[in-house]
């Protein structure tokens, strides 16, 4: 009684706990590109002071994207067969290299990324003040470092696991393929044939042969 035909129950279990992951990974990654990564201080044209920030989503464009890919992996990974789990182990894999690349890019790029915010504010791509810069690129960076880590414990998870369309390919191929059975095999015969046994109603030409011997058939 324990459910339709599939992969078995800890299997899916498995699988759906490192949807989870995959999911929860997701929404940290989006979250880390949420605050403000960089300020500054520029200049308008008429000299006033003009503060000057940065998100993460413009500062490292590439968590965004790595967010919607585990997204998309976290979807697939209920899906797929055993090929597609290794697609989406590698997929995962990228995203969390691309995440680590992406904050380290925006950390070495923030100076260049504070004159084009500046220039966008003000017309004037100059800064008056230095560039800070928060902690969150580098918790970004370890942030892809797990994604990393999820990616081969995730690799070797789902070694183990079934595919839930060869299960149902052997459990369609079985009564295709089965024999008929000794019970079967009688009755299929006695239909085919005459009547077996002395039980068995005679026919109208017997009953008319009685008849004129001077016999009862009933």
């Amino acid at each position: 009684m324990s459910g339709a035909p599939g992969a078995p129950a800890p299997a899916r279990g498995r699988r759906g706990r490192w949807v989870l992951v995959l999911l929860l990974l997701s929404g940290l990654v989006a979250l880390t590109a949420l605050p403000v990564w960089i300020t500054a201080t520029g200049a308008n044209a008429l000299g006033d002071a003009v503060a000057i920030t940065v998100r993460g989503t413009t500062a490292a464009p590439g968590l965004v994207a790595a967010a919607l890919v585990l997204l998309a992996a976290g979807g697939a990974l209920g899906l797929v067969g055993r090929a597609g789990r290794w697609v989406v182990t590698v997929v995962v894999a990228a995203a969390g290299a691309l995440v680590a690349a992406s904050a380290l890019g925006a950390r070495s790029g923030a100076t260049a990324t504070a004159e084009r915010a500046a220039a966008d504010a003000t017309g004037v791509s100059n800064l008056t003040g230095a560039v800070q810069v928060a902690a969150w690129p580098w918790v970004a960076v370890a942030l892809g470092a797990v994604v990393v880590v999820a990616a081969v414990g995730l690799a070797r998870a789902s070694a183990s696991w079934v595919a839930p369309t060869d299960r149902y390919e052997r459990a369609g191929a079985d009564p295709a393929g089965a024999a008929p059975s000794s019970a079967e095999e009688p009755a299929t015969g006695s239909a085919a044939g005459a009547p077996a046994g002395g039980d068995a109603e005679p026919d109208e030409r017997s009953t008319w042969d009685a008849l004129s011997r001077g016999d009862d058939p009933t």
